[in-house]
C-alpha cells in the first residue's frame, strides 16, 4: 500500500488556493510574507506537490492561521 496520495495533494493544493484567493493574496505576496518561493506555492496550488511541515506552517503563520485550517478541507480516502 502506498502511503502517498496523489488525489490528496491536488485537493490541498486547491484548498491553499482557495484560502489565499480568500485573503487576496497574490502567490508572490504571500511568498514573500512566508519566506517561501512564489513558484513552490504554485507547485503546491497547480501541480500537486506535497509541502514539508515547515512550508504548511510558514503558509499558515503567513495568513494568520492555525496551519490545521489549511488541512480543513473536506477529502473522501479510498480503501
Amino acid at each position: 500500500m502506498s502511503v502517498r496520495n496523489p488525489k490528496y495533494d491536488i485537493a490541498f493544493g486547491e484548498n491553499l488556493r482557495k484560502v489565499r484567493t480568500a485573503k487576496k493574496l497574490s502567490r508572490e505576496t504571500l511568498g514573500a510574507m512566508a519566506g517561501v518561493e512564489p513558484k513552490q506555492i504554485y507547485l503546491i496550488e497547480v501541480k500537486g506537490q506535497s509541502p514539508t511541515v515547515a512550508t504548511l506552517v510558514a503558509l499558515a503563520l503567513a495568513m494568520k492561521l492555525h496551519p490545521k485550517k489549511l488541512l480543513d478541507f473536506e477529502f473522501e480516502f479510498e480503501e
